[in-house]
């Protein structure tokens, strides 16, 4: 059986490899495939964070009062990463290179240190305290495939 944070780690490794991908179109000026990218990207990253926010958050929360203060923090990374994707689509939209890159540079250092607290904190505490709750994640990402 998967655990929480092989579910939700895997599903970040998901969503990195679209991002890998993003960034090379932008790098390259393909921009209809940059936006086609960025769509799948952004769609990826609210099914995770619908996942989190709707089953994960909640089912951890209830079940230890440990959990406020790690997971106040993941929303709200949650909401700078929407608006760092708001922003980078803005600048697709305006085909400019350095302006979107610099829009990949800040959400992927951004990304990456929201990953690892989740990956090395909130994951394996929700491994502890909701294990039950993975059956739930599991259904939630085969759902959506």
């Amino acid at each position: 059986m998967k655990t929480i944070n092989d579910s939700m780690t895997q599903d970040h490794r998901r969503c990195d490899e679209i991002f890998v991908e993003m960034e090379q179109a932008i790098m390259q000026h393909k921009w209809q495939e940059a936006d086609r990218l960025c769509q799948a990207f952004i769609n990826s990253m609210e099914h995770h964070f619908k996942i989190e926010e709707e089953l994960l958050f909640p089912a951890l929360l209830k079940a230890t009062s440990q959990a406020n203060g790690p997971v106040n923090v993941m929303l709200m990374e949650h909401e700078q990463m929407r608006h760092l994707m708001s922003q980078l689509v803005s600048s697709l939209d305006n085909m400019s290179r350095s302006l979107s890159a610099g829009y990949v540079d800040t959400l992927l250092v951004t990304m990456q240190q929201h990953n690892m607290k989740e990956e090395s904190i909130l994951y394996p505490m929700a491994d502890n305290a909701v294990p039950d709750v993975s059956d739930v994640i599991d259904k939630a990402y085969s759902e959506s495939a």
